[in-house]
């Protein structure tokens, strides 16, 4: 019985520990969340915050932004997100970079035409200066 019980509490400690959230990783699942919020409430003070200078942004069909174009068609409603959201977010720290994963499913409303959305994306963030931005973005087909 006393080695059922050891046996039961050591995979209790390796479970919590394997699902454990570093920082680094619990503050760039904070700025995913705000950049979701941010893109559907087309709030262009965020965009530029999260956004790196050196950003690059790719849309599923192939379409590159740089950061400035990026800002103005999410903050125009060009590219307009009335609900999304994230299904199955990964994040891996690597040194200054974190790698996220997730899928975008929900209604998109892009120059005033309504659509469905639901596709895979990459992001790169890196820590500059202390705070994660967000260098990279490629978006795929599911």
């Amino acid at each position: 019985m006393k080695t059922i019980v050891a046996l039961l509490a050591c995979l209790f400690v390796m479970n919590t520990t394997m699902n454990a959230q570093t920082k680094d990783e619990k503050e760039v699942l904070a700025i995913v969340e705000s950049l979701r919020q941010a893109m559907m409430n087309k709030d262009r003070a965020t965009l530029e915050k999260i956004a790196a200078d050196e950003l690059v942004y790719v849309h599923s069909a192939g379409l590159l932004e740089d950061k400035a174009s990026f800002v103005n068609n999410i903050a125009s409603g060009k590219f307009g997100f009335v609900k999304i959201e994230y299904p199955d977010v990964t994040v891996k720290i690597t040194g200054p970079n974190a790698v996220v994963r997730h899928k975008i499913t929900g209604d998109t409303n892009n120059d005033g035409v309504p659509a469905t959305v639901n596709i895979g994306v990459l992001l790169v963030f890196q820590k500059q200066k202390g705070e994660w931005k967000l260098i990279a973005r490629q978006a795929y087909k599911l």
